[in-house]
């Protein structure tokens, strides 16, 4: 009996502990790649499938063909009305949706949205597009804000699995260091953004294995085209209307649709088997119960930390630039002088320079934190000002190796500014309680950047080169002035998140000791204990203290106890 039920001779608890943690560790990583490759597949398949869409729309005779009257310009305008505008509104809802659904389901509904508006261009009519577009809309901020908490998160809980002696030593309740995570998460968030950026690469698959053998080249595509870069007046002016020379097959179309419906597919499969939960039950619980009302107002209340206030230029900046990667230096430069069929190698060194220089991020783990951000700003300073003089003439190709190096240097700027701003946040709100409703914030910004780009495409590239480049000046320098600040001891004005108010009547809040209470509610407590009265029998009957929790038999009676009068 002793050799079946007693202890193992050469159980070693130390070493067990050990395996127990790296384990949990190597957990967090595949959290991290799998969160990394959803979203680069995610948005691959997005902007793939769009771009595609909208040149084949584009072209007269494809939709004379194909479509009669059927308005298709009308409804692709709508779409991406639908697309642009929709997301002016997530502000109100994506914390109540995080919240409510938790950061991993949030994610694995966002991606499938994405997916539906894939399926919607098997039948591409006004009923299927629209309303897929809008609903894409409303799942921009919160897929991004959601995979921008579940990254910092992950850098927490790769923390707490690395010094998981230090935590029992310390006590479970014991708040870790300030800024202890941060090397996990800069690390963490280089790798989510060399993911990222290899999506406009991905994007371009379709383009260069299927659509360019079917394309003009230049000199038909631009032979009206008068003026390129800083001379250029709104999107393509002067474009040939038909870009096709001959029209795709819609078998061959629903080949490709399909091949991207499959990867959306995969996506999914990845966000929903591979990517673990970012808090445990009893923590998601606790996010939930604070109410919804505060829930909905907590992230206007952010607005006055003024690190949030000098940080909004920045995230302004970060929507203004990656579009402007996509239609100002991919078309008003690229397209309007080398043609429509060198658009996607253009894209992909772009994207190739990006996610390679996401490495760079790494350089905050020995430089300070203003490095990255204030590098990759320097860089897009000088691209700005190198374009504001450069005007490419149309139909020429010996100056195609400056649009490549320009390409590939306005993804390293992309590349530090997204990885430098996303990694500061983590830095600068670290508690569990906030970091849903930064994100958001950070992520609406850019859309509201993406809508106004969206709003000013007809205007001069002079005008778009201007507004670009004074937001740049005025993000760095509202950066750095908010970097002084914190140097002279400013203190920020957070709102108090309120203590969860807990409506389950349950085992797990009816103990004393709360072992997964946040840190907030273990250190600001709405109860003070009372003193322990004397020994013996009292007379009367026992009053009822503030903080006692009602008895089982109050429960049954559906009763709260002394806690609700």
């Amino acid at each position: 009996m002793d050799e079946l039920v007693g202890a193992y001779p050469n159980y070693n608890e130390e070493e067990e502990e050990c395996r127990y943690y790296r384990r949990k560790r190597l957990g967090v990583l595949k959290n991290v790649l799998a969160a990394s490759a959803g979203g680069m597949l995610t948005y691959g398949v997005y902007l793939g499938l769009l771009q595609m869409q909208l040149i084949l729309h584009y072209d007269e005779t494809y939709r004379e063909v194909k479509y009669g009257n059927m308005g298709l310009p009308d409804i692709d305008s709508k779409m991406l009305m639908g697309i642009n505008v929709t997301p002016i509104a997530a502000l109100l809802y994506t914390p109540v949706l995080i919240r409510f659904f938790g950061t991993k389901w949030m994610m694995f509904l966002a991606v499938g949205i994405y997916a539906l508006f894939v399926s919607t261009n098997y039948w591409e009519r006004y009923y299927t597009l629209v309303p897929s577009a809008v609903a894409l809309g409303m799942a921009i901020v919160p897929l991004w804000a959601s995979m921008g908490n579940y990254i910092t998160r992950m850098a927490q809980k790769y923390y707490e699995y690395s010094h998981y002696k230090e935590r029992d030593e310390q006590g479970p309740q014991q708040r870790p260091p300030r800024g202890s995570h941060a090397p996990y998460l800069l690390v963490f968030q280089t790798i989510f953004y060399s993911f990222f950026h290899l999506s406009f690469a991905c994007a371009q698959l379709p383009m260069i294995y299927f659509l360019n053998h079917y394309l003009y080249d230049l000199n038909h595509t631009l032979y009206n085209v008068q003026s390129c870069g800083t001379d250029s007046q709104g999107i393509l002016l002067g474009f040939n209307k038909t870009v096709l020379r001959t029209l795709p097959r819609s078998g061959n179309l629903i080949v490709v649709e399909s091949v991207l419906m499959a990867v959306a597919f995969l996506a999914m499969l990845l966000v929903l088997g591979l990517c673990g939960a970012a808090y445990r039950p009893t923590e998601e619980i606790d996010l939930r119960s604070v109410g919804w009302g505060n829930i909905f107002q907590l992230p206007f209340k952010h607005v006055r930390d003024f690190r949030l206030r000098h940080l909004v230029p920045f995230f302004i900046y970060s929507g203004f630039e990656v579009l402007f990667a996509c239609t100002g230096l991919g078309l008003g430069y690229g397209v309007c002088s080398v043609g429509l069929e060198r658009l996607a190698y253009l894209l992909v060194a772009y994207s190739l320079g990006a996610s390679a220089s996401s490495v760079l991020g790494l350089l905050g783990l020995w430089l300070p934190r203003q490095v990255p951000l204030v590098g990759g700003a320097g860089v897009h300073l000088l691209l700005t000002l190198g374009l504001f003089f450069w005007a490419p003439a149309p139909r020429v190709l010996r100056h195609i190796w400056i649009l490549y190096v320009a390409a590939v240097l306005w993804g390293v700027g992309s590349a530090l500014n997204k990885t430098g701003l996303s990694t500061l946040l983590g830095i600068l709100y670290e508690d569990k309680e906030r970091q849903d409703f930064i994100f958001t914030i950070y992520h609406w910004w850019q859309a509201v950047a993406i809508f106004v780009v969206y709003l000013g495409s007809s205007l001069p590239m002079k005008a778009k080169l201007a507004v670009l480049l004074l937001t740049l000046v005025a993000a760095t320098t509202s950066y750095l002035w908010m970097e002084q600040k914190l140097r002279r001891g400013a203190v920020p004005r957070q709102p108090r998140i309120p203590r969860p108010q807990h409506k389950v009547r349950g085992y797990r809040y009816l103990e004393e000791e709360n072992s997964d209470e946040s840190d907030a509610e273990g250190v600001h407590g709405d109860c003070v204990e009372e003193e322990a009265p004397p020994a013996g029998p009292r007379p009367g009957p026992e009053p009822a203290g503030l903080c006692r929790r009602p008895c089982p038999y109050e429960q049954a009676l559906g009763g709260d106890g002394p806690e609700e009068e």
